[in-house]
């Protein structure tokens, strides 16, 4: 089980529910060169849908589909999944930064504090997939982040990179 309080010394982080689902939309919808390497749409139903969507043999108590925050303001989105897609390995389904924190290192010390506990916990791993070709996810999770790219899947005609970083 995580503890999604202890992600974050610097941000509250705080699970997302359908209400939210606005700010969620705005945040979404500043990030325009995520989408042009996507087939996800900010829209409510979608968002709505990615809160609930599991992937195959995970309950939905092992999903975490949350928000960090500074005061009221939401500074990223992350969806996690615990145990997937080995008990061993936590799986970041989504991360996305509010527009207004990039490129000033804020992502990179959420997903530090995250990888931190994730290793106190005992996981080993945590894996993602990137759009093939988005350069932006590409250089945030390879260089800065020190995700390994182990190998490229095809989901429904969209390449992703699969990529992981080792925690032992």
């Amino acid at each position: 089980m995580i503890d999604i309080e202890k992600l974050s010394s610097r941000f509250t982080a705080r699970k997302l529910e359908t209400g939210d689902a606005a700010d969620i939309i705005e945040l979404m919808k500043k990030n325009v060169l995520f989408y042009k390497y996507t087939e996800a749409r900010p829209t409510k139903e979608d968002v709505i849908g990615d809160m609930r969507a599991t992937p195959p043999g995970i309950e939905i108590d092992d999903k975490y589909y949350f928000g960090f925050y500074d005061g009221a303001k939401l500074v990223a989105v992350m969806d996690l999944i615990d145990g997937f897609p080995k008990p061993e390995i936590a799986y970041i389904g989504f991360f996305m930064m509010n527009a207004e924190y990039q490129g000033r290192g804020v992502g990179t010390a959420i997903i530090d504090e995250a990888i931190a506990y994730l290793r106190a916990i005992g996981k080993a791993k945590v894996q993602l997939a990137i759009d093939k070709g988005n350069p932006q996810s590409t250089h945030f999770w390879t260089k800065k982040n020190g995700f390994e790219i182990i190998m490229e899947a095809d989901n429904n005609g969209w390449i992703k990179l699969v990529a992981e970083r080792k925690l032992r």
